[in-house]
């Protein structure tokens, strides 16, 4: 079992895996994350965005180890061409997190974005993507995309607020 993340503007004790967006890095699903601090920073940029008050971050236990042998979960372990490809593909709509129940790796996040949409573009060739992709301080995303496994091995903690920017819990 491990502890997952989900940082938002309300709290989700019951969540939905069809209502995220196609063009995500990882395509629809329930996004969370390992790292708590990078949920909270989300929390706090969607409550900007959304003009909310407070932001929250729910937490969940992830029994990811009691999940059924034909699982499809795909893993992008770290900022490489397999990663680039797959968030450029998913970017050109053409959907390769389909057949997946769950993926795996780094968010397309503002540390990385400008050098994805160079490589997009084609200012920068592959190879120099991943040359300055290699510089980038590691994050960790995992979008769960079939409700099942959300209903059954994804168990809701509680929700707590998350400190504004320059506030101290």
């Amino acid at each position: 079992m491990k502890i997952v993340y989900h940082g938002s503007f309300v709290s989700v004790p019951e969540p939905l895996t069809n209502v995220g967006r196609r063009e995500l890095d990882f395509g629809p699903g329930f996004y969370v994350t390992t790292i708590r601090e990078q949920a909270e920073r989300w929390a706090r940029r969607v409550c900007v965005i959304r003009a909310a008050d407070t932001p929250l971050l729910s937490k969940y236990e992830f029994f990811e180890e009691s999940l059924p042998a034909d699982v499809r979960i795909f893993r992008l372990e770290q900022y490489n061409r397999e990663w680039l490809d797959f968030i450029v593909s998913s970017r050109r709509g053409e959907e390769p997190w389909k057949g997946y129940d769950i993926i795996e790796g780094g968010v397309a996040n503002d540390q990385v974005i400008d050098t994805v949409e160079d490589y997009f573009t084609g200012r920068i060739t592959a190879e120099q993507a991943i040359g300055q992709l290699r510089f980038a301080k590691p994050t960790h995303q995992m979008c769960i995309s079939n409700q099942n496994i959300v209903d059954k091995y994804l168990h809701f903690i509680g929700t707590e607020p998350v400190a504004k920017k320059g506030e101290q819990q």
